[in-house]
């Protein structure tokens, strides 16, 4: 007969995602492309260590915005820190913000852009540097947040639109 300890959790490997993210973002959570100070680390199993989001750099007060359009399904306290989740409208999404001092209740719609609150000036897990934790999860999976953002809002540069010119060769008419 196995035997194992009580007190050690049994080891449940972390579901794997049934299907791509789709780039519903239509905004940054803060700023305009702020700097991610921590990435995006998915655990070996679903208790596992990980980083479950990403950690955007931005100073406190600094608004916080849904980045598509949805509704507020928690605007609270969690462990002493404000938290925002917002359940993105026609998807099976939901994105959490926090530290965040809530400008919206539950069950309030917002748009993508809308502010939902600001940065708690609290004490933060980012070290010496203000950051937003942003989250999002499919069901009770964590996904990279990243992953919602369109190539567009992720950058490379703006869009520059060129002169369309005939080609002449090399010698031209």
């Amino acid at each position: 007969m196995p035997l194992a300890w009580a007190d050690t959790p049994p080891v449940v490997p972390a579901p794997a995602p049934t299907a791509p993210v789709p780039p519903v973002a239509r905004a940054w959570p803060v700023g305009v492309r702020p700097p991610v100070l921590r990435g995006w680390e998915p655990p070996a199993t679903v208790y596992g260590p990980g980083h479950r989001g990403v950690d955007l750099g931005t100073p406190a007060g600094a608004p916080v915005r849904a980045i598509a359009p949805g509704r507020v399904l928690f605007a609270g306290r969690v462990a002493g820190r404000g938290v925002v989740t917002v359940e993105l409208r026609g998807t099976d999404l939901r994105t959490t913000y926090e530290p965040v001092r809530a400008s919206v209740r539950k069950g309030e719609e917002v748009e993508a852009g809308a502010v939902v609150g600001v940065v708690e000036p609290t004490g933060s897990h980012c070290g010496t540097r203000t950051c937003v934790h942003w989250g999002l999860l499919r069901g009770d999976t964590y996904v990279n947040p990243l992953s919602v953002l369109p190539p567009w809002l992720l950058g490379g540069g703006p869009s520059r639109l060129l002169p369309v010119v005939p080609y002449r060769g090399p010698t031209g008419p």
